[in-house]
């Protein structure tokens, strides 16, 4: 599976948070939020930071500006761009996805096309079971609420989608502003499932909720044979993840 296209937030932070090899000092006291332009931005003693691109930091919500602000004010004596998800997400949706919506969209709908729900254990029962009853409502939500009909297949070989299906992936995606289509285009490959981003991004799940069906497959093998340190820090740090892209979703959308 490919990767949705130009969506890499790891930025190194500086002052307008350029790249940079060195590590950047705090050069600001004060973090507010103001009222600009029918939207909301970010200020450091006054001054507005700017995107690796150069761009103001024009977030369309209060709550999502002020999640942007309270990174910056939590900064320590250096910046640390890896404990700064939603300035590095909103730079990400104003430089990347808003110049790349067509290509962001069609991604989404390609992992539609071969989606996690779909691909169902032939054994052990007990798997088969557990996937049953918790991935079928979902492609039901999925069929119902969205209308986006997959169908499923025991086994690893691959069945493609309905056109339509895709098609219509890719439409609700495109329907998205930049801020909500980069949440989604983040989401769609941490969980391997184009279904649970959009329910995730629709709020019909917790960002914990939407991980744990991601990786119901995962948990089972470490139930039966454990997990090591490392890869329980991979795991850790992918909920995180998933955590934060729905706090991002929810400030997005203060009032559903």
């Amino acid at each position: 599976m490919s990767h949705i296209p130009n969506l890499d937030p790891n930025v190194a932070a500086r002052k307008g948070f350029r790249e940079s090899e060195e590590r950047q000092k705090r050069f600001w006291t004060d973090v507010t939020v103001e009222p600009r332009d029918a939207g909301f931005t970010v200020l450091l003693d006054g001054r507005a930071p700017k995107t690796p691109a150069g761009a103001p930091y024009a977030l369309p919500t209060e709550p999502l500006a002020r999640l942007v602000a309270d990174e910056w004010a939590a900064q320590g004596e250096f910046i640390e761009p890896a404990t700064m998800f939603a300035t590095r997400l909103a730079a990400t949706a104003i430089d990347r996805v808003s110049q790349a919506r067509e290509a962001v969209a069609g991604e989404i709908a390609t992992y539609a096309g071969s989606d996690l729900l779909c691909y169902l254990a032939e054994d052990p029962t007990s798997l088969v079971e557990q996937q049953a009853r918790q991935w079928t409502p979902w492609r039901d939500w999925a069929a119902s609420e969205l209308g986006v009909s997959l169908e499923p297949v025991e086994g690893i070989i691959h069945r493609p989608q309905s056109p339509q299906a895709v098609a219509r992936v890719r439409d609700l995606a495109l329907s998205l502003d930049d801020f909500a289509l980069s949440a989604l285009a983040m989401a769609t490959p941490l969980l391997g499932s184009a279904v649970l981003a959009l329910a995730l991004q629709r709020g019909a799940l917790t960002g914990e909720a939407a991980f744990e069906l991601s990786r119901l497959d995962e948990a089972f093998q470490e139930s039966r044979w454990g997990v090591d340190e490392e890869a329980a820090d991979r795991t850790a740090a992918r909920r995180g993840e998933a955590v934060l892209l729905e706090r991002w979703i929810r400030a997005l959308n203060p009032h559903p």
